[in-house]
């Protein structure tokens, strides 16, 4: 299957011509960074009477949906994993080699046909069991991303119109093309989403609302514009997701200079429990029922080791945890990252769900969420410690490694772990290196801190991008100016 034919090439031209510079108007007004609370000026949206479209078939039941990368033979465990939607990964957990950039592609095409299968080198055979399949939905690459393997007029494509487009314009025909947006940072960006996706249906004269979509809302701007979001997509939206790694990423890039009261504590200290996330997530749930839409748990990224039991029971007991407080939040479905977790998330939607597809009938009137719930970070607890700060470093420079060769879905300490983790951990030394913060034993985060700790786990390490991934590391995390996105300078290594 030829993915880069003359004519979708040319379809997603006219996408790029309709809309890459309002995509680029939209990346500079992130820079205008504004205090955060509810937008006075969409009062009229959060108090309209609305709702958006109704679901189709293929997703009103979405109890469990597996995430992962296109890789072919991850497609193929995805697809026979039992789940109810894959998530198929374009995004943060597919590093953007223009050959899985592309190969990515053509998995999607057969997946989609159901004709995909893999032989691996070592002669293993790898191929669909017979159904029923998940629902695909596509994450493509954030606004952000550019594509230098393809140009149009005179300057490179942008990579979610090309991820959306190459498969929109392939699969379109055999109906089902849905998409979860990922990185939004307004309802403005979600409008142009929506434009996209006018634009696309009418240039493959597909009906008008066959598109649909669900938003991630993993940065902190978003949370303030839930409705929003959801209003201007009201034809095409599917549901929000509550994207909790880059929320905190998010949240500690806004504020990682507004002073102590916003540091926040090491990552694995900060739980879906703690006040300010609490009040993130039911107002999400609230939101999407009050709209008719699907609200997404977030992601149990455990990986069963069936050489260690211990580990792997107490693991389990933390993610039967967690989905049970979404599934009786409201939550309609939840994901996971590895096909061992999708009985057990399944049984607990099952629990609370019986033989409804999903309980966007369990409206929340009683959550009342406020602009300082959502940002008293204080509320999280924990603390800064030396064990976080060597975790921090560790993982991120793994996960670089692992990026930079061509794998953005990696399994480090039992964990599936996407670029979302590297981000948390480098934007969390940056600020407690900004802030002056003083860890568990007594020691200050400095800069030559934190090199003696990379130059210890690079030398612990092995690999041919090790020495690469270290060398970004420190780039993204101690760099006066403080990066974005790593996968931006990252890029620029691949």
């Amino acid at each position: 299957m030829q993915v880069l034919t003359e004519e979708a090439l040319e379809f997603v031209a006219k996408l790029h011509e309709a809309h890459a510079a309002r995509r680029d108007e939209l990346l500079a007004l992130r820079k205008e960074r504004r205090p955060l609370g509810f937008l006075p000026e969409t009062q009229d949206v959060r108090d309209g009477e609305w709702q958006v479209a109704p679901a189709p078939e293929a997703l009103r039941d979405r109890r469990v949906e597996i995430t992962g990368p296109t890789e072919r033979k991850m497609t193929i465990n995805a697809l026979n994993s039992g789940a109810k939607v894959w998530l198929a990964d374009l995004e943060d957990a597919n590093t953007p080699h223009w050959d899985n950039v592309v190969q990515g592609q053509v998995n999607l095409y057969e997946a989609a046909r159901e004709t995909i299968e893999f032989t691996s080198p070592e002669g293993k055979e790898y191929k669909l069991k017979g159904g029923p399949y998940p629902t695909i939905v596509v994450r493509p690459r954030g606004w952000h991303l550019d594509e230098r393997n393809l140009q149009f007029g005179g300057r490179n494509a942008v990579g979610a119109l090309v991820d959306f487009g190459l498969h929109f314009f392939h699969n379109a025909e055999i109906g089902k093309p849905y998409y979860y947006l990922p990185k939004m940072e307004s309802h403005l960006e979600a409008r142009l989403w929506n434009d996209v996706f006018t634009t696309a249906q009418k240039l493959k004269d597909v009906p008008h609302g066959t598109i649909r979509a669900t938003v991630l809302i993993e940065t902190i701007p978003a949370a303030f514009e839930m409705e929003e979001i959801l209003y201007e997509l009201r034809d095409h939206a599917s549901g929000l997701n509550a994207g909790r790694w880059d929320y905190l990423f998010s949240v500690i890039k806004y504020f990682r200079d507004a002073g102590a009261d916003y540091v926040l504590p090491d990552r694995n200290s900060v739980t879906m429990t703690a006040p300010f996330m609490r009040a993130y997530t039911e107002l999400l749930v609230k939101t999407c029922h009050k709209r008719g839409a699907f609200a997404m748990g977030g992601m149990a990224a455990f990986i069963p080791n069936r050489r260690d039991p211990e580990v792997t029971e107490n693991a389990l007991r933390k993610v039967r945890e967690d989905k049970t407080r979404e599934a009786n939040d409201g939550f309609d479905g939840s994901w996971v990252a590895h096909p061992d977790l999708v009985p057990i998330c399944r049984e607990i939607f099952d629990g609370v769900l019986g033989d409804r597809p999903n309980q966007i009938d369990k409206q929340r009137p009683e959550v009342s969420v406020t602009a300082e719930q959502l940002l008293d970070f204080k509320s999280a607890g924990g603390a800064a410690t030396r064990a976080g700060l060597e975790g921090a470093v560790d993982v991120g420079v793994r996960y670089i490694a692992s990026w930079l060769g061509g794998n953005g879905a990696a399994a480090i300490h039992n964990l599936m772990e996407d670029a979302a983790t590297a981000e948390i951990s480098r934007s969390q030394i940056w600020q407690w290196v900004n802030n002056k913060v003083v860890l568990d034993d007594g020691t200050q985060v400095t800069p030559d801190a934190v090199r003696e700790v990379l130059a210890r786990v690079g030398g612990e390490l092995e690999g041919p991008h090790v020495a690469a991934a270290v060398e970004l590391f420190e780039q993204v995390a101690l760099s006066e100016d403080f990066v974005d996105f790593l996968t931006l300078p990252a890029y620029e290594r691949i």
